[in-house]
């Protein structure tokens, strides 16, 4: 898969983790868009690296996708833990 396509899994991983987690984040939308891509990276290197499930080169394969939402909810909480939440 692309860079671009990344881009795209990454954008809609967050919007997708970002609706398992409801709340008011201290970055808004912008910064819960860029947690979404970095995600998307970072749950497709765990899941090639530790997983031993390498990343296809199809956008509509599940583990992919599981592996980008992961990703972006983890960076989520850890975002929400050290920079804390607007709700409050």
């Amino acid at each position: 898969m692309s860079i671009i396509g990344w881009i795209i899994l990454g954008l809609l991983a967050g919007a997708i983790a970002k609706l398992l987690l409801p709340g008011r984040d201290p970055g808004g939308f912008i910064g819960t868009t860029l947690i979404g891509v970095v995600g998307a990276f970072v749950g497709g290197w765990i899941s090639a690296r530790w997983l031993d499930h390498p990343i296809t080169k199809n956008f509509y394969d599940g583990a992919t996708w599981a592996a980008a939402i992961g990703g972006s909810l983890v960076l989520l909480i850890l975002y929400r833990v050290l920079f804390g939440n607007s709700r409050d």
